[in-house]
């Protein structure tokens, strides 16, 4: 690793995740780029989780725990957020996988750009591991507008420079907060850039609610109208494209 290496920011949060929270941070401790921090925020978990990351982090002082009472995913990033101390941010939640060169490629390719990032990844199952649905290949751009269409930016591989973009947090509302962030930065910028390689890998979870649209119906329109303030006419087009954008995502 080269002298005065960018420090990297991973922000995790982490609810009731023993049966993977290892395996997450062993996917970080296996990258080929070392100069990072690793910001775990408890959400209130009642199973061995913080006793895992305790013992983890006795021999890897990179690794830091942070608690709160049960409060949200987007409460929780957003408390490792305050903590963080890099130049970039990066986003893994507790059962994703990183491959081995996730961060080393995604500086690569974040100085190309204005400073915003993300890859393409594996959607496997839960347990096995072994493919669910064909691998998501991001596109090799988006704008503001397309997020709002469909979020094609994946927690697990965002990459942004915070100190080109400054900080920002997650809305703290119960479903889309990620599309939330994604959406400030891209308000700055032109367009964040999408790397082809496939760079991670995204638990499929029974019962997740990002394959489940129905679900996500009432949290999707209640983004648009009360937290991008988004007119009536404009919501309802926005919920046709991003309904049918849902179903050919996670069409087998």
């Amino acid at each position: 690793m080269k002298k005065n290496s960018p420090l990297v920011s991973i922000i995790t949060p982490c609810y009731n995740s023993e049966v993977f929270i290892e395996e997450a941070i062993k996917s970080v401790q296996a990258q080929t780029y070392e100069n990072w921090e690793m910001l775990i925020t408890d959400d209130g978990s009642e199973d061995n989780s913080i006793e895992i990351i305790k013992k983890m982090i006795e021999l890897d002082t990179r690794i830091q725990l942070f608690s709160i009472q049960n409060s949200g995913p987007a409460v929780a990033r957003n408390k490792s957020i305050k903590h963080a101390s890099g130049q970039y941010l990066a986003f893994l939640d507790s059962d994703d996988i990183w491959f081995p060169n996730f961060i080393e490629t995604s500086l690569t390719h974040i100085e190309k750009s204005e400073g915003f990032v993300f890859a393409s990844y594996k959607r496997c199952d839960e347990v096995t591991l072994k493919d669910v649905y064909e691998d998501f290949i991001v596109p090799e751009r988006v704008t503001y507008f397309d997020i709002l269409k469909t979020n094609s930016i994946s927690c697990l591989t965002a990459f942004i420079d915070v100190k080109k973009l400054g900080v920002e947090y997650m809305p703290e509302v119960l479903f889309r907060q990620d599309m939330g962030l994604w959406l400030k930065y891209l308000k700055k910028i032109n367009f964040a850039i999408g790397i082809k390689e496939v760079l991670a890998i995204y638990r499929i979870r029974e019962g997740s609610h990002s394959r489940n649209k129905i679900k996500l119906l009432k949290p999707q329109w209640y983004f648009y109208r009360q937290v991008e303030k988004i007119s009536v006419l404009m919501s309802i087009y926005l919920m046709l494209i991003w309904g049918f954008n849902g179903f050919r995502k996670y069409k087998s």
